[in-house]
């Protein structure tokens, strides 16, 4: 993770399949370096999706500064709607944040939406839309197949098709921003 150019973390994404089919994922998310010196970051974020890749729960332990929370979000794809519960592990979990919204029947978080993307095989000059949220938000985000590139990590050098996918800039996110996603160039 970079912030500004300067190496502010890692992220660990894991993806499982449980025998029942459907989606876990856990990201692990860790400052590293002078950032972390500044501002300590622990955060893990647990998701469960069923065999279609539709967000079923959420759950994110946040340790960011002197900063705990909790927060869990259940998606009802029957009753269309997400609810939201934040709390305070620094204060006795005093709950700090409730919401209940209005959502598709299949709506994806951020991991299973980049799972569900996987799955697509997007071309360049393609694009399409993704009913996404984080629980307070609903979203149709556009993604869009920009261009195929090389890129070279540290495993190799890979064919990929870049995509962006619309999320900041007040559309599921108000911070301003553009999100970049490289997917392998083959199956």
């Amino acid at each position: 993770v970079e912030w500004r150019f300067i190496e502010a973390g890692r992220a660990k994404l894991v993806y499982t399949q449980p025998e029942s089919g459907g989606l876990e994922s856990t990201v692990d998310l860790e400052s590293t370096g002078l950032v972390s010196r500044l501002f300590k970051v622990k955060d893990v974020y647990n998701l469960t999706a069923d065999r279609s890749l539709c967000a079923t729960a959420v759950l994110i332990n946040a340790q960011e500064g002197k900063r705990r929370r909790e927060t869990r979000i259940t998606f009802d794809g029957e009753a269309r709607k997400a609810q939201y519960i934040e709390r305070d592990l620094a204060k006795n979990n005093q709950v700090l944040n409730t919401k209940e919204i209005d959502t598709a029947a299949c709506v994806y978080d951020v991991i299973g939406g980049l799972a569900r993307l996987r799955g697509m095989r997007l071309e360049p000059g393609q694009n399409t839309t993704l009913p996404i949220s984080d629980g307070k938000k609903f979203v149709q985000a556009r993604v869009e197949a920009q261009e195929r590139e090389e890129i070279k990590t540290p495993a190799g050098t890979f064919k990929a098709i870049r995509l962006e996918a619309t999320l900041f800039n007040n559309v599921l996110y108000s911070r301003s921003g553009r999100l970049y996603v490289w997917l392998s160039d083959d199956d």
